[in-house]
């Protein structure tokens, strides 16, 4: 499938932040029929058991790529996840190519909702997700007025134009 926009990461952030030494350092990218994709690898930081990865990890994955869709329809939209349901099919591994897969289930003025799947090279899915956010300010969800977004501003470049869903 087409990228059509890479999203912008943060620095600090679990997730996405290229400055985390212990983050994964996902990238995201909406793609042309509405989705958003991250790319990643867990690392040996990131384990429960050996070689398998922890599933607050995966629930985080699942969390903040159904969560930038909002991106999508609002670029400068934020939310707070109010509910997130996790089901683990397979054993996810470390220090491999994983991706995250999320659609947009609905959409309104106060909440979204949507699903996710992690899924490996062999388009395998190991994990699955659905959660559901309140839409707000940034400033009301840090407590902080007038919010610097240069922390979650950040834009790594690369030439990914096309994306295995």
């Amino acid at each position: 499938m087409k990228v059509k926009r890479k999203q912008p990461g943060s620095k600090d952030c679990l997730v996405c932040g290229k400055d985390n030494p212990l983050g994964i350092h996902a990238q995201f990218y909406e793609l042309e029929d509405g989705k958003c994709v991250s790319t990643f690898a867990f690392g040996t930081v990131h384990q429960s058991y050996p070689h398998r990865t922890h599933g607050g990890m995966i629930a985080a994955v699942i969390d903040e790529t159904i969560g930038r869709l909002l991106w999508i329809e609002d670029p400068n939209g934020y939310g707070v996840t109010m509910k997130l349901n996790i089901e683990y099919h397979k054993p996810v591994p470390y220090d491999e190519p994983l991706r995250c897969v999320a659609s947009l289930k609905r959409m309104s003025k106060m909440t979204f909702e949507g699903v996710a799947e992690i899924k490996n090279e062999k388009g395998e899915m190991l994990a699955r997700g659905d959660a559901l956010y309140f839409r707000m300010p940034v400033d009301k969800i840090t407590g902080i007025e007038n919010t610097e977004v240069d922390d979650f501003n950040v834009m790594i470049p690369d030439n990914v134009k096309d994306i295995d869903e």
